[in-house]
């Protein structure tokens, strides 16, 4: 695993000010709000050539909690090489304000050589020999299902949606996509990948101080380099981002009900799509009521066109029983609201165009590893973990931002799976909430 900071200067507030640190940014404007004297004024009084005593200078006068100013340093940059794909998740999933991108499957080393080593995941070591069995035979499994499909759509061109006219740079992409795409469920969640976040001082100090409170041995080592990393930037504000109790009980009873509902529905076999949709329009009696729905959506241009409040208003919560964890992966980037997981494997998914019956061996190779993992309490168990997994998935958030997520995820390019669990969902919406049919826009996730 590799740390970068990537952010080390902001740009500054305006073109005739000087460049400042994000610490100097963030004590100048807690300064700012307890002066009525303008920010120039401000920052001609500040030491450029010792912002370090300015700093404290400045904190110790307004005499603000860390957090409070810790969103004043501006977007940090940070990029993490070769973390494994669940320790992606779990960033996607504790980093509720960063923006980040991760690594994309299609651009991935899909071999046994590209995993992290059992020491830096916690496996026990007398299971690390069978580990490392189960993950290279998911990773030939992958690659005999890639080939045998890309080879099956050369044969077949119509195999693969094509837009009218596609080049043939285009058709041999996404006739690899097509291979990728239904092959990738054998992907094991311990791949290496990279991903970068950005996100303010106050919101990594949370998310490392999460990180430090888990019991997986490879997320306290990102927490202690990310750490490392952003005190050369942001040192005052990061030294409050250590393990702390609230933090560890919740990630402990958190580990104990995943393994008690895992060990429980601990399975193979597909799940059939169930999905459950819960509307609330309730609103305070003094406020006006919202505007009626249509009058909501039906200036937008399209997904990224502002909504009116009867949808900004609107709560919805919606969840899955059986997203695999390729999928997952991806709606867990849905910033806004709450995203819960058990992340345990109730089922497992394989598209229609593959037999689970070449693969059975390894299956139950792979569902044996996983409960002896949970049997025994281990937090590794989440290595021994294919993409095809099936998990609950649950999310919380206003009708606005579900509507966006619909359209984004059944919209041109969408992977066919997301385009079937937002359009189930979609139905469940357009129940309860009729007026907004004919107003989202339901896509066919026709390719780009």
């Amino acid at each position: 695993m590799r740390i970068t900071g990537l952010a080390l200067v902001p740009p500054p507030t305006a073109a005739d000010l000087p460049k400042v640190t994000p610490e100097l940014l963030a004590s100048v404007l807690a300064r700012y709000s307890r002066s009525n004297q303008g920010i120039a004024t401000i920052l001609s009084k500040v030491d450029l050539a010792n912002p370090d005593a300015s700093i404290d200078r400045i904190l110790s006068f307004v005499d603000y909690g860390h957090a409070s100013i810790g969103g004043l340093t501006g977007g940090l940059a940070v990029a993490l090489d070769d973390v494994s794909m669940w320790l992606a998740y779990k960033l996607f999933e504790l980093s509720t304000m960063a923006d980040g991108q991760e690594s994309s499957t299609r651009y991935i080393t899909m071999d046994a050589a590209n995993l992290p080593t059992p020491e830096e995941l916690g496996i026990p070591a007398d299971l690390a020999p069978r580990w490392r069995d189960v993950m290279a035979k998911s990773f030939a499994a992958y690659n005999a299902e890639y080939a045998r499909l890309d080879a099956a759509a050369v044969a077949d061109p119509s195999l693969v949606r094509l837009p009218p006219d596609a080049k043939p740079a285009v058709v041999t992409r996404l006739r690899k996509n097509y291979a990728l795409d239904r092959a990738r469920y054998f992907i094991p969640l311990a791949t290496r990948t990279n991903v970068g976040l950005v996100q303010s001082s106050r919101m990594w100090a949370a998310t490392v101080k999460h990180l430090d409170s888990l019991p997986h041995p490879e997320a306290r080592t990102a927490a202690n380099l990310i750490r490392d990393e952003l005190l050369k930037i942001s040192p005052r504000l990061m030294r409050h981002s250590s393990a702390e109790k609230s933090y560890t009980e919740q990630a402990r009873q958190e580990l104990a009900a995943s393994l008690s509902l895992g060990l429980a529905r601990l399975s193979a076999a597909p799940l059939a799509d169930e999905v459950w949709v819960h509307v609330d329009r309730a609103t305070a009696p003094f406020l006006p009521e919202p505007q009626p729905i249509a009058e909501s959506l039906r200036h937008r241009a399209n997904r990224y066109g502002y909504q009116g409040t009867a949808t900004r208003r609107m709560r919805v919560s919606f969840a899955w029983n059986n997203m695999a964890l390729a999928e997952l992966r991806d709606l867990n980037r849905h910033r806004t609201g709450h995203r819960y997981t058990p992340l345990i494997q109730a089922g497992f998914y394989l598209p229609p165009e593959i037999s689970a019956a070449p693969h059975a061996a390894l299956l139950s190779e792979q569902l044996a590893l996983t409960r002896e993992l949970m049997q025994r309490g281990s937090p590794a168990y989440v290595y021994s973990l294919l993409l095809g997994a099936q998990t609950p998935f649950e999310h919380s958030t206003h009708a606005d931002k579900f509507i966006y997520e619909a359209e984004l995820r059944t919209g041109m390019g969408a992977h066919f799976r997301y385009a079937e669990h937002l359009s189930a969902v979609l139905r469940e919406f357009f129940r309860q909430v009729p007026e907004a049919r004919d107003h989202v826009v339901e896509g066919t996730a026709e390719p780009e």
